[in-house]
């Protein structure tokens, strides 16, 4: 049983919309477009300052398959600052560094760690490795 706490913090900007879903802070000057999905599955989910999240886009936090029932701590998805999410992109990944771009239709899995400065290309599907 999933509790919704979201928390909104002064300068956001969150369309009524949106499908937020789960524990979620959103940080000031982000924006969050209508029909925006973010679900908070595994544990919480924090976004930093100034994110834009594009139309349609998924930004899903859940335990990796192999490694569900492996540890009693709740991880926590944090997504850095400045990172724009375009137009129905999906990110699953459990760690996202600052200033990334996450272009249409993109895809990047649960075992993808994001670091700092990245441009996931349009329609690129990544799953396995660390960028």
């Amino acid at each position: 049983m999933s509790r919704n706490s979201i928390k909104i913090l002064p300068g956001a900007l969150v369309c009524e919309e949106s499908k937020l879903r789960g524990d979620i802070t959103i940080g000031s000057g982000t924006i969050v477009h209508p029909s925006a999905t973010i679900i908070a599955e595994a544990g919480p989910i924090i976004i930093g300052d100034c994110c834009l999240i594009e139309e349609q886009v998924r930004i899903i936090h859940r335990t990796p398959f192999d490694q569900q029932n492996k540890e009693n701590t709740t991880p926590v998805l944090i997504i850095g600052s400045n990172n724009v999410f375009e137009v129905d992109s999906a990110v699953e990944s459990p760690k996202i560094g600052n200033n990334n771009v996450f272009e249409s239709k993109c895809f990047v899995g649960n075992k993808v760690t994001v670091s700092n400065g990245c441009i996931i290309g349009a329609g690129c599907r990544i799953t396995d490795e660390q960028i």
